[in-house]
């Protein structure tokens, strides 16, 4: 038809040439340096992910980290322990790009942040407004990339190697703190 403009998805061929979504991730851990992970709503196989999102625009990564947090698992309770030091990136599957983010982008680049959570399980409500996750559970950091949607693994991987010693550091730091309180009630001992 003349003077019509048909809007065209990208093609196969194109899809390399599409840009990254700005965005965070978030390996949020308990005290116990369990990782939380939730069952998108939107697949119907049994893989988890690490909560994650857009930065909107004129936010900093961290901001949007925290804000996103609180979107996904319905809570605030937990401060940031680490920022990645690089931004991370991965492809959706070809097949899903037109159905994500209108098909303008060909998969996401995100900051990553380790966040210890300071609350309880019942501060956690998935069913937020616009829930993502239809199930959560908490994850041991040696299981957490067998169970991870699979072309999310290189990306996870990457994340795990970057804040595996800062996870172990800083729970040996939570340890000698803990130690030290327990010394220090006992008082000192005569002989």
């Amino acid at each position: 038809m003349p003077g019509v403009i048909v809007e065209q998805r990208p093609t196969a061929k194109y899809y390399h040439e599409l840009p990254y979504r700005p965005g965070v991730g978030m390996m949020i851990v308990d005290k116990d340096n369990r990782v939380f992970v939730g069952k998108r709503t939107d697949t119907k196989i049994a893989a988890w992910q690490m909560p994650q999102g857009g930065i909107d625009l004129g936010e900093t990564p961290s901001i949007a980290a925290l804000r996103e947090m609180t979107e996904e698992i319905g809570s605030d309770k937990g401060y940031i322990i680490a920022e990645s030091k690089h931004w991370y990136s991965y492809d959706v599957p070809k097949f899903l790009i037109p159905k994500l983010w209108n098909g303008n982008f060909r998969g996401q680049k995100q900051r990553w942040f380790l966040i210890r959570f300071t609350g309880t399980d019942e501060d956690i409500n998935i069913n937020t407004q616009h829930p993502e996750f239809d199930e959560w559970r908490w994850a041991h950091l040696d299981e957490l990339l067998s169970i991870i949607i699979p072309f999310k693994r290189k990306l996870y991987q990457a994340v795990f190697n970057e804040f595996k010693s800062i996870i172990i550091d800083n729970n040996r730091k939570e340890e000698v703190e803990r130690n030290s309180l327990t010394t220090s009630s006992l008082g000192s001992i005569s002989t």
